[in-house]
């Protein structure tokens, strides 16, 4: 029975603060969690705008002055590449009304010019010229929100934070995982958004946890040693380090898995096996596409990294994947899927798109259906959530990383 102190607490608290206290350890989250608008706020508050989130190979823009507009929530992006080669990102809102100053989606372009009043913006974002606006109108004083932008190992890092989360240990451990693998001299073979009717969360909790690899994934299963619990996959995991090792490659891992309240960004990354035989992730497990990076054959391996709560990526030795989870509303997202191969690889020469691209197409409207079976589910107002099984600790992690963060301002 509660005391008078905690009667007290408990009515005065924040009714989103109540149901984090009120969680259950070791067990899903509550229905609201997916379902309730506020909470989705909040999450936009204090995991989007908190967190840095890749939004891109740097391929997509791989030309002075191109330019590409990315959605994520409520805001849009503009990500460029000016004259020097740097690349920038800005909100596509003028500093005047706060109409979009960008009206495509892509191109090339020195120059933004708001459709609205016609002021006028360079593509870092700076202010070029304000018709007829006062003397004393100071342009400098009005350019676009820029950004911070980070590129490691071609991926494009943004935070919408005024104050960032500490990058050095993501650096780090990119350059000694997505390093080994190439990424900085890939390029981007295709993309593709499946829009879904669910939560954020529930698409990145199924994203994080093998339990239903099993029986969801037969494709996947049949390749990937991942959908067996660790300790029945420990030798053929020592068996592909020992080819890595073989090969004079030494791909890092490290677990940095922390919440923000030590000012520092979350990433960890983990090596797994394939089966014996298999050498990518592919419908037969041949190989797909030329060898990257470092690699002068096949280890049998993946890497695998988990990074700020929205960003998963995927290194397999002959391509690569981007995995990023982008709220709309509170009861809808995106998965985009990035595929990357070896830069100076050719389509029709050096791969075949559709075998390149199969594995994680059908894996993925697996998902697609499996996330919204999901969400119809969770609606119901008896939907009491169950224990979480040993093979799902990475959601279990997640799920406490995200009470956390959720839970302070």
């Amino acid at each position: 029975m509660a005391t008078t102190a905690e009667a007290a607490i408990d009515q005065s608290a924040d009714p989103i603060d109540r149901l984090i206290a009120a969680h259950r350890p070791g067990h899903g989250l509550a229905r609201a969690f997916y379902c309730d608008p506020e909470i989705y706020r909040r999450d936009m508050e204090r995991v989007f705008r908190r967190h840095w989130h890749c939004i891109a190979h740097e391929s997509v823009i791989p030309n002075v002055n191109d330019f590409e507009v990315f959605r994520i929530d409520t805001e849009q992006v503009i990500v460029t590449r000016t004259a020097d080669g740097s690349v920038h990102a800005m909100l596509n809102v003028c500093r005047h009304r706060g109409a979009e100053v960008c009206t495509k989606q892509k191109g090339n372009a020195r120059v933004f010019v708001c459709p609205y009043h016609a002021w006028t913006y360079a593509n870092d974002g700076s202010l070029r010229a304000a018709r007829l606006m006062p003397k004393d109108f100071k342009r400098e004083e009005h350019g676009l929100k820029t950004l911070h932008v980070r590129v490691v190992e071609g991926l494009i890092f943004i935070s919408f934070a005024e104050q960032p989360l500490d990058f050095s240990e993501v650096e780090n451990l990119l350059h000694a995982t997505c390093g080994q693998y190439g990424w900085a001299s890939a390029r981007i073979a295709h993309r593709e958004t499946y829009p879904v009717s669910a939560n954020w969360k529930l698409a990145v909790e199924n994203y994080v946890e093998c339990y239903h690899c099993g029986p969801a994934h037969p494709e996947y299963s049949q390749t990937h040693a991942l959908e067996q619990p660790l300790h029945m996959i420990e030798a053929l995991n020592e068996a592909m380090e020992a080819r890595t090792c073989a090969l004079g490659i030494e791909v890092g891992s490290g677990n940095h898995w922390q919440t923000s309240r030590e000012g520092r960004e979350a990433i960890h990354a983990f090596r797994y096996a394939l089966y014996d035989g298999v050498q990518s992730g592919s419908e037969d497990g041949k190989a797909v596409a030329p060898l990257m990076g470092r690699f002068t054959d096949f280890d049998g391996g993946v890497t695998s990294i988990h990074l700020g709560g929205t960003t998963f990526l995927v290194c397999y030795p002959d391509h690569g994947m981007i995995y990023r989870f982008i709220p709309k509303t509170a009861d809808s997202c995106e998965m985009e899927l990035i595929w990357l191969v070896d830069g100076k690889a050719e389509e029709g020469r050096d791969y075949d798109l559709a075998k390149l691209t199969w594995l994680w197409t059908v894996t993925t409207a697996e998902d697609k259906a499996i996330i919204e079976h999901t969400a119809r589910g969770v609606q119901s107002h008896y939907f009491v959530p169950g224990p979480i099984a040993p093979m799902e600790q990475n959601e279990l992690r997640y799920i406490n990383w995200y009470l956390d963060e959720i839970s302070r301002a």
